[in-house]
């Protein structure tokens, strides 16, 4: 037959400690709250500034650049990258690949010819072709051929199209841009000079420059240019999260320049989540003092049914039979406790989802679901912790 805890449950003397019950309840109460809200608060940082770069493929990819200060201008062995340089981004976890964007180290102009007279000296680069976002199959180039495809940034026509009406050009569409033909005038150091037909066969939105195939400029360079070895002024980089920690602290430290608009969020989200995680272990350890004060309010209690519960262990009843019996008397507590925090974190991230947030498609109207396995989590910590004390204080009692 069963034995009933109720018969026995007067003997033990709570009732003085009542205060002791209260305050580890509440304690317990605003340290489940805190640490809630931090998950909580964690997860919609991460959904609301997590996609504010553009990507391709679940990767985005940066532009940086040697900051140029007073002190370095002009030395180029300090502004350029070296292999070294390259080598140790490539080697860091948070970047997929690395891909220097080569430059003309000779003179360059280029013609809009008769439909668009103007001529003026500009720069072209090259890079590896899985970094461009635009790439169409006609994008390649051989040596002896006089026809060389290009990319231009989307940013080049629209400020072509802001300074054409002053200097009286005609205003080009994107459409029409990709049917124009082009020259491109190629000078050697002694000032004479080769003419190449070029025509756009793509728009960039990702790289902000005319970008020519690596074959055609690495030809060039050789063939016009007026120095040797050639290093990169810029390094493009495809990383999962341009807004990483990791990555921004790194590039600070090594005086790296990026593009701010690409990683403006990145900042506010690293301040941000350090405040967070700042409450959250705040509220874990509120959690941790809570059940030590229950912890001393249950030493309190044993203490004082300790000749009730003597002879109960005399009479054969097991410690750890009344172990887990005292111990379940406490679990509704806990669980209404957690409950209540649970819902008031709930309210909380309605509250700022409906009325902060004004409703973005982000964030979800409920928690998320690592909420709701912490607050498991912390009910099951909070039994077993009670039961294990009682149990180890029962079974000193018992061997005395």
């Amino acid at each position: 037959m069963a034995l009933s805890f109720h018969p026995i449950r007067p003997l033990l003397q709570t009732g003085s400690h009542l205060s002791s019950r209260l305050f580890s309840y509440l304690g317990l109460g605003i340290g489940v709250l805190l640490l809630l809200c931090s998950i909580q608060m964690y997860v919609n940082i991460q959904q609301l500034l997590g996609g504010s770069t553009p990507r391709k493929d679940g990767y985005d990819f940066i532009s940086i650049s040697k900051t140029i200060t007073n002190e370095t201008m002009g030395q180029l062995d300090k502004n350029l990258f070296t292999a070294e340089d390259i080598k140790e981004l490539s080697s860091k976890p948070f970047v997929e690949d690395v891909s220097p964007l080569m430059a003309n180290n000779f003179r360059f102009q280029i013609s809009g010819g008769s439909l668009v007279p103007f001529v003026s000296d500009f720069f072209v680069e090259s890079l590896d072709d899985h970094f461009i976002d635009t790439l169409p199959p006609s994008f390649h180039w051989s040596e002896g051929q006089q026809d060389v495809p290009i990319i231009i940034s989307s940013d080049f026509l629209e400020i072509y199209n802001v300074f054409a009406p002053g200097y009286g050009l005609p205003q080009i569409s994107e459409a029409t841009a990709t049917q124009l033909a082009l020259q491109l005038i190629l000078y050697y150091p002694n000032g004479n000079r080769e003419v190449f037909q070029g025509h756009v066969v793509a728009l960039s939105d990702r790289i902000n420059s005319i970008i020519v195939p690596k074959s055609f400029l690495g030809w060039a360079n050789q063939r016009f240019g007026a120095t040797g070895a050639i290093r990169a002024s810029r390094l493009y980089v495809k990383t999962k999260d341009a807004n990483n920690p990791d990555f921004l602290n790194f590039l600070q430290q090594k005086d790296y320049k990026i593009n701010k608009d690409k990683t403006k969020f990145g900042r506010v989200k690293q301040v941000m989540q350090g405040i967070f995680s700042g409450l959250g272990i705040f509220g874990l350890l509120v959690v941790i003092m809570s059940l030590m004060l229950f912890s001393f309010y249950l030493q309190l209690m044993i203490a004082r049914s300790r000749d009730s519960l003597q002879l109960l262990l005399l009479l054969g009843y097991s410690p750890q039979w009344l172990s887990r019996k005292v111990s379940r008397q406490f679990i509704p507590v806990y669980v209404i406790v957690v409950l209540c925090a649970v819902a008031l974190t709930q309210l909380m991230h309605w509250a700022f989802h409906h009325f902060a947030m004004f409703d973005r498609p982000e964030l979800s109207n409920w928690l998320h679901w690592s909420v709701g396995a912490v607050a498991v989590l912390l009910i099951f910590l909070s039994v077993f912790t009670n039961y294990r004390m009682v149990k180890k204080l029962l079974y000193r009692l018992h061997q005395v």
